[in-house]
């Protein structure tokens, strides 16, 4: 079975996991106060341009994403972000279990405007008790989304300066963020990012790493403490140099971009195969999640031998699918792929043109019996 339906099928990049067993037998301080994380949080800082970043590791994604999020909201506050962002559909209700409210805006392309997040401020600044509905806390986004699609630099821009104007911190998630920056339509630096936002997270558990996410503190009013709630969530490891040392190795050369661009080119390699046979997308990802429509009786068939996540059904006959690729992707893997979708879509676009012209002698039988 060849596996499609998530980012962190595989383990580790194997130059991680050779530094984790040369440094195995090291004796360091825990928590993430050993000179391997110190030497990441620098490696980072300097990736982002910024010398008074604060650099924070967490194990995983709705972990980091629970952890900032409630370091930023009061009790009565929410968190903006679109009807289908992550924190809001694939977390388990985790923000909600912290006592705060996911509040949703809607999107077709996995996006969130400006202008959406200004109205929302209005709409509850403007009610004649506001003190009766959740109060607009933060703002969320993930780049890339859920349905792989990008923010561009002046979107961010603009959510930045709303977010601002309305006093509300800026949060990206960046679970795949690499995927983003390595994408061929991204038209921003990590350093761009950086100065885009009050917090984002540098995803490694989907591109490299064994585990992990690096969370980067822009804003001074946010770094207080930071630590202290960490530790209430049960996200400061014990072990914390296993943290440090894979952020280590994925920045210290430029590997995190370098298998984040293999991933993305594995991916619009299914792109570009399929679209050359006729088949269309949900969604104009430039990332590593396609979402190809195919029809369904050939994905019954495809499930023999590959692993895909079904997305949506598109009509009664059609549904999308994901396939998502990683940094460890075999391209072998990618051309079997899509050499069985082809040979499947041409042997329905067969048995169609059988039955027809089935159909077609059958009809002239019986208008010469008649």
């Amino acid at each position: 079975m060849i596996r499609f339906e998530c980012d962190y099928n595989e383990g580790a990049h194997e130059r991680i996991l050779q530094r984790l067993i040369e440094t195995n037998m090291e004796q360091t301080s825990g928590y993430g106060t050993d000179a391997h994380c110190e030497r990441a949080r620098l490696l980072i800082r300097q990736a982002c341009g910024n010398d008074d970043a604060d650099v924070h590791f967490l194990v995983g994604g709705t972990q980091t994403n629970t952890t900032v999020i409630a370091s930023i909201l009061r009790p009565h506050q929410g968190v903006i972000a679109a009807v289908s962002g992550h924190i809001a559909v694939h977390e388990t209700g985790a923000i909600e279990a912290t006592g705060h409210k996911v509040l949703t805006a809607p999107s077709l392309d996995g996006k969130i405007t400006a202008a959406q997040v200004q109205a929302i401020y209005d709409a509850h600044k403007q009610e004649s008790s506001p003190e009766h509905s959740v109060q607009p806390g933060m703002v969320y986004i993930s780049q890339p989304t859920e349905y792989g699609t990008m923010y561009s630099k002046a979107e961010l821009e603009e959510l930045y300066a709303v977010s601002r104007v309305c006093g509300l911190p800026f949060f990206i998630d960046g679970a795949r963020l690499g995927y983003a920056l390595a994408s061929r339509d991204c038209d921003m630096t990590l350093a761009d990012l950086a100065s885009l936002c009050d917090v984002f997270y540098i995803g490694g558990t989907k591109i490299g790493a064994l585990m992990g996410e690096a969370v980067v503190i822009l804003n001074d009013t946010l770094k207080r403490d930071f630590r202290y709630i960490m530790k209430q969530k049960g996200g400061l490891l014990a072990k914390g140099r296993l943290l440090g040392i894979q952020f280590e190795t994925l920045f210290e050369d430029g590997l995190y971009l370098d298998i984040s661009r293999h991933a993305v080119d594995m991916a619009l390699r299914i792109h570009d195969t399929l679209v050359l046979h006729g088949v269309e997308f949900l969604y104009a990802s430039p990332t590593n999640q396609q979402f190809p429509i195919l029809p369904d009786s050939l994905l019954e068939q495809l499930r023999q031998h590959y692993t895909f996540t079904f997305w949506e059904k598109v009509d009664h006959s059609r549904s999308a699918v994901r396939f998502c690729t990683s940094w460890a992707t075999r391209q072998e893997n990618v051309d079997a792929l899509t050499r069985d979708i082809v040979k499947l879509l041409q042997g329905k676009q067969l048995q169609v043109q059988t039955e027809t012209t089935a159909e077609s002698v059958a009809e002239l039988q019986t208008v010469a019996l008649v």
